[in-house]
């Protein structure tokens, strides 16, 4: 079993680089089995959900092949339609990512419900009611999902909820559909811009790339390309929180993009956290204290996530943890996932003053000193918060499950050791 051991003694300071969004690289290794030509993707991150997408990959027939560590040539050439297999679906959430490929060049899948993190529900009703609307049928017979089409036929497609994953599905199946679509109410987070402009590299014809109206004029036939990963800003946002709250300073290279990072620097400006900007680089000054900025009339300041471009879900867990560190209290709403905010009791083990008012919404009170613990990632998320907390406390932590932070984020030990924590990944 794997583990970190973490002295919260260390002074973070140095530069970092963010490996590639891991949210853009799943869609686009999906989106590689839409045609029989060679593709190349850089910048991917080594982490294992990447893994595990190119596994089922590789299982459907495709061959991947290493150019380097981050960069691989896939060729679906000799990809045909076969059920998926339930083991590896389980290991990975966006395995429903291959419903709309498969469905668009073979005309019919047979896959599992996929697995991921267990963050609360997270329905599926999008991408089939969306592949619905472009002609497919589907059926769950209570071990996989079937869906089928003799052919895809655009259509004016309205998804019921702007999801990413269901979005991305949609988009895909689209740009190879007869006739012009439409999708209103779709998701625009980075990633999904990042999986429109590869598609667009491939010879799909989609406008509105940014927006929650998105026009794709469908396409016979799509070719080989070379897209490079955007760089992920969840994990940027962690580096950024992680410095200020543990009076480090931090450069983090190619991460000052204005329209992907607003959000989640303005929502910081709340827990006290600035940065400057250096270039294409974002700069953490020391912070010698973190204050909760009080809203109009002194009330207690309110966070809260929602689609894009609001505060991101997947930075809540980051947040909370950051606000320990400041003086002062605010209240965390997670509108997304009903259960992203149960790790929190690890974090009073640790000292943190925080209450749960319910699934949803807890109030943090800081700044509080915190102790080491023996911890457990519950998921991605948490996991990446719990080794701030620890690389913050007291003393020495042990985190296990590592294995869920292994999932999103690549050589998290490495790249963390490289800006002075204190950390070691340990085997018994």
């Amino acid at each position: 079993m794997e583990y970190f051991d973490i002295n919260g003694s260390g002074t973070i300071h140095g530069e970092i680089t963010p490996s590639g969004n891991k949210n853009e690289a799943l869609p686009v290794i999906a989106a590689s089995l839409l045609c029989p030509e060679p593709v190349r993707i850089d910048n991917v991150p080594d982490i294992l959900d990447v893994r595990n997408m190119l596994k089922i990959a590789a299982d459907l027939g495709a061959e991947v092949s290493y150019l380097s560590k981050n960069s691989i040539v896939i060729n679906a050439e000799k990809v045909h339609s076969k059920p998926l297999d339930r083991d590896l679906c389980e290991l990975v959430r966006t395995s429903i990512l291959y419903a709309g490929p498969m469905v668009a060049r073979f005309g019919k899948i047979i896959l599992p419900p996929p697995g991921g993190d267990v963050i609360g529900r997270r329905r599926l009703d999008t991408h089939f009611t969306g592949l619905q609307q472009l002609g497919a049928s589907y059926d769950f017979n209570g071990f996989v999902y079937e869906i089928e089409a003799r052919e895809l036929v655009g259509a004016d497609v309205f998804l019921d909820e702007a999801s990413v994953t269901g979005t991305e599905n949609i988009v895909m199946a689209a740009a190879l559909a007869k006739g012009k679509s439409f999708i209103r109410n779709a998701a625009t987070e980075p990633h999904v811009q990042g999986l429109c402009r590869f598609l667009n590299k491939m010879g799909a014809k989609i406008a509105g790339i940014g927006t929650n109206l998105l026009e794709i004029e469908g396409v016979e036939e799509l070719h080989g390309c070379t897209h490079a990963i955007s760089f992920d800003y969840i994990e940027a946002g962690s580096y950024i929180a992680l410095a200020a709250m543990t009076k480090g300073e931090l450069l983090i290279r190619g991460a000052a993009a204005d329209d992907t990072m607003r959000s989640v620097l303005n929502t910081y400006k709340k827990l006290g956290i600035y940065t400057e900007k250096r270039g294409i680089d974002l700069f953490v000054p020391r912070h010698e204290r973190l204050e909760i900025a009080r809203e109009m009339n002194n009330a207690i300041p309110k966070i809260d996530d929602g689609i894009w471009p609001s505060f991101p879900s997947d930075l809540m867990s980051i947040a909370i943890v950051a606000a320990t560190q400041a003086d002062g209290s605010v209240l965390f709403f997670e509108k997304m996932f009903e259960s992203r905010m149960f790790f929190v009791d690890r974090l009073v083990g640790m000292g943190a003053q925080i209450i749960l008012c319910d699934p949803h919404r807890v109030v943090v009170s800081g700044a509080t000193k915190l102790h080491g613990s023996k911890l457990d990632s519950p998921d991605i998320r948490a996991g990446m918060a719990l080794l701030m907390a620890a690389a913050s406390a007291k003393g020495e932590s042990r985190i296990f499950n590592i294995r869920q932070i292994d999932r999103g984020y690549e050589s998290i030990e490495v790249k963390l050791a490289s800006i002075g924590v204190l950390i070691k990944r340990k085997n018994d």
